[in-house]
C-alpha cells in the first residue's frame, strides 16, 4: 500500500475509534497505569458499565428516553 492510502486508513480508524468510544478504554488504561503501575484496572466490560451508569445518572443530559 502506498503511504497516502495507509495514512488515510489510519485517520479513518482513528475517527471511527473516537466516534464509537472504543478509544476511551485505552485512554483510561494508559492513565491508570501512568499514575499507579501496580493498580488493578477495570476490565473493558466493567469500564463500559461504569461509563454507562455515570451517563444515565447525570441529570444534565445523560441518556433519556423522552
Amino acid at each position: 500500500m502506498s503511504g497516502g492510502v495507509r495514512g488515510a486508513l489510519a485517520k479513518a480508524r482513528y475517527y471511527v475509534r473516537e466516534f464509537s468510544g472504543e478509544a476511551a478504554y485505552d485512554r483510561y488504561v494508559a492513565h491508570a497505569r501512568s499514575h499507579d503501575p501496580d493498580a488493578e484496572v477495570m476490565t473493558r466490560r466493567a469500564f463500559e458499565r461504569a461509563r454507562t451508569d455515570a451517563r444515565e445518572g447525570d441529570p444534565r443530559g445523560g441518556f433519556r428516553c423522552c
